[in-house]
């Protein structure tokens, strides 16, 4: 049986490269754009973006406060897609660019990456797995500088691949990638790289001459990328610098530690890439210490010691589904027929049932029929009345179409069952973006919510105060109607108070007056109150 190690570098068909090519495309478009920004990490983002629009591009901040929690790479691209494509796109979609950007740098590394390590078929089926993988359907379709870190992670990826033949190439592809992490999700991003980096120091292939010269390219090219941020906030101020660098410091901390909670985000968001992952290694148990092999090895130790460390969510996980990805390439065209057949199988009924499921949603809303499921849908949200798109209908039947077409015609080959399941995942997710889009946009937006205040408040109110106000419900109400509101000390006078509270708690304050009491539209987890004071 062949190794991990044996490449074919004869390039794929061109008709599979152009397809996964269009696939990986239209997969980034759909859904980073035609809605409102979201709570929480896609508004809180896109809130930083838009701070840094209005012109101060060194301190990240949220409604005119101060947000050091990470560097500001994403935010600067972020701000600069909405200023030079504003004018064609509403601000928030061109700003959400930046997410399209970064992702597709992500896919094309990580396909010449496959193809160095793996060869030409895997060139294209790891991107394909990746579009594939239920952790990184979301994140990489919201405004998250999480992106930028998995996009730093496979440059350093590539350096230590190249590392081996071009020691100096390599130690300044590693240290740019360490630098674009660092910039992107600060320093933990940088330590999962420098950790792959020093674990594979210990491997004799790593070790060869030119090295120390390696080390040394590796870091110059990072502290030339990380330093210059740092130092011009410390110049300006260095009270901020010292927030920052203090959260920085807390991000090191164990924050979590192996629970069930870890274990049960780890399977569901790693699938299908880990357990073909585990089949590549089972296949390679012979040469795990073979350069490629204890390559990916050392990533995805590094990155699942990180995720185990901190709290357990979707984008500490992120970094470890890159090594995941590229040894589930190497595993999946050499599935035993039974289990190919399985997974395809599998795949194709999920996803057939799904898309059947999803359509009779679309028609539920548009029609009122059946009844109990449009009755599903109107429930939660309150108000919402779907309106026909041609053009959504028109891509919803394409979809389909193609989906129907793939399964009745994909030829046989190694790499069909994980070409279909990528090609099915896209096609629910297309259909979700076209029949449901404006459904899920209604109920996630807080533009109702803002502009429910602003008509309460009127075109002069004041000092605004707040209280319990989560990030994203501030960074909202300032985007879409200039509401900012105020904390500490500065709150002392203002004439005017928004509390987010929970429901059916006592809305009376002792010196205040309710004016108004809103919600996002069938959110019953929340309540925003807008009071005055009484003089």
């Amino acid at each position: 049986m062949p190794d991990l190690t044996d490449r074919n570098h004869s390039p794929a068909p061109i008709l599979a490269r152009r397809g996964a090519l269009f696939l990986c495309t239209i997969w980034l478009l759909a859904g980073a754009v035609g809605h409102d920004p979201w709570k929480a990490e896609d508004m809180l983002h896109l809130g930083v973006a838009f701070g840094m629009g209005a012109g101060d591009w060194l301190v990240p901040r949220i409604a005119g406060d101060p947000w050091l929690v990470s560097p500001p790479l994403y935010h600067w691209v972020a701000a600069l897609c909405g200023k030079l494509l504003g004018g064609l796109l509403p601000w928030h979609d061109a700003a959400r660019l930046a997410s399209v950007l970064f992702g597709a740098a992500f896919l094309a590394i990580l396909s010449r990456m496959a193809q160095q390590l793996l060869g030409a078929s895997a060139a294209v089926a790891a991107p394909l797995l990746a579009i594939g993988t239920l952790g990184l359907l979301v994140p990489l379709h919201e405004a998250q500088p999480a992106i930028v870190a998995i996009t730093g992670f496979i440059i350093s990826l590539w350096g230590l691949s190249a590392w081996r033949a071009e020691t100096l190439r390599g130690g300044l592809i590693f240290g740019a990638g360490i630098g674009i992490g660092f910039l992107g999700a600060g320093i933990d991003s940088a330590a999962i790289q420098l950790a792959t980096g020093l674990m594979l120091f210990l491997h004799p292939a790593w070790r060869m001459r030119g090295s120390l010269a390696a080390w040394l390219a590796a870091a110059c090219a990072a502290l030339l990328l990380i330093l210059p941020w740092p130092w011009l906030l410390w110049q300006q101020s260095p009270a901020l610098f010292d927030i920052w660098w203090n959260a920085e410091k807390e991000s090191l901390t164990l924050r979590g530690g192996f629970s069930r909670n870890h274990l049960e985000l780890l399977v569901w968001a790693s699938w299908p890439v880990l357990p073909l992952a585990l089949w590549s290694l089972w296949l390679e148990r012979r040469n795990l210490f073979k350069p490629p092999t204890a390559l990916l090895l050392a990533a995805t130790a590094a990155a699942l010691l990180a995720f185990f460390a901190d709290v357990p969510k979707a984008t500490a996980l992120m970094p470890a589904l890159v090594p995941l990805t590229l040894l589930a390439a190497a595993g999946a065209g050499r599935l035993r027929r039974g289990a190919a057949s399985a997974f395809d199988w599998f795949g194709m009924m999920t996803f057939t049932l799904a898309a059947s499921l999803i359509w009779l949603g679309g028609i539920a809303m548009l029609t009122g029929e059946p009844a109990r499921v449009a009755k599903n849908f109107s429930k939660p949200a309150p108000g919402f009345i779907a309106e026909v798109s041609t053009l959504a209908i028109v891509i919803a039947i394409a979809v389909t179409v193609g989906w129907i077409a793939v399964m009745l015609r994909s030829p046989r080959s190694p790499w069909r069952a994980a070409a279909r399941w990528s090609v099915g995942l896209t096609t629910i997710w297309l259909l979700l973006v076209a029949l449901w889009l404006p459904w899920i946009d209604y109920g996630k937006s807080y533009r109702s919510v803002s502009a429910d205040f602003r008509h309460a408040l009127g075109n002069h109110p004041g000092c605004i105060a707040r209280r319990g106000l989560g990030l994203a419900q501030r960074a909202s109400l300032d985007y879409f109607n200039g509401i900012r509101t105020v904390g500490g000390s500065r709150a002392r006078d203002c004439r005017h108070l928004i509390m987010q509270a929970a429901p059916n708690t006592e809305n009376s304050l002792p010196g205040w007056t309710l004016v108004r009491e809103t919600a996002r539209p069938g959110d019953k987890s929340e309540r925003l109150r807008l009071y005055r004071r009484v003089e």
